[in-house]
């Protein structure tokens, strides 16, 4: 490739070279990206079942918590999400910071790797419990909750798979993560 072009990067002070060498690392890697072949579904499948994980620790005792404790539907679905996405990070964070990572720079890859999954999933297995009548209202000991509660992170599964397989093929997603294992 002619760099001739990228002259216009040098300016008197500065060190063109080095702009020179990130300008040529930054092509590099946008042409990796386009040039990369298509996500398997099993990568993205694998990539999800991780991401449900956490989320369907955090949606659970959400679950329990807010039913237990009386809380109505809203404050259930709103403990729910917010310990899926704990959980979610979590999981991530856990196995970069194994990877050596700084805590600060764990968070920002567990924020790249995991905010659209888990917010289709809260998305979807969200709707679910509150769309199936009764379900937010059946007691812990009853199986129309449990049902539920199942059949919700099933359906976040399957419809968040192609998601991750998209995202991932695009160096996003999931494949933030792949660096640090």
């Amino acid at each position: 490739m002619d760099h001739s072009e990228h002259r216009h990067h040098e300016t008197p002070g500065h060190d063109g070279h080095e702009r020179h060498e990130q300008h040529a690392q930054d092509e590099h890697r946008h042409a990796h990206h386009r040039h990369a072949p298509g996500t398997s579904w099993r990568t993205a499948a694998q990539a999800t079942l991780h991401c449900l994980t956490g989320c369907a620790i955090g949606e659970v005792l959400g679950m329990v918590i807010g039913t237990a404790a009386g809380l109505g539907n809203a404050g259930t679905v709103v403990v729910s999400i917010a310990l899926a996405f704990v959980f979610g990070y979590a999981l991530t964070m856990r196995g970069v910071l194994r990877a050596g990572l700084p805590v600060r720079q764990a968070l920002k890859v567990a924020l790249a790797a995991d905010t659209v999954s888990i917010a289709v999933m809260e998305l979807i297995d969200n709707t679910v419990m509150v769309g199936v009548p009764g379900a937010m209202d059946a007691g812990l000991s009853q199986a129309l909750f449990w049902i539920s509660l199942a059949v919700s992170l099933v359906l976040a599964f399957v419809l968040t798979t192609p998601v991750n397989r998209w995202m991932i093929g695009r160096g996003k997603g999931h494949a933030v993560v792949h660096a640090y294992h």
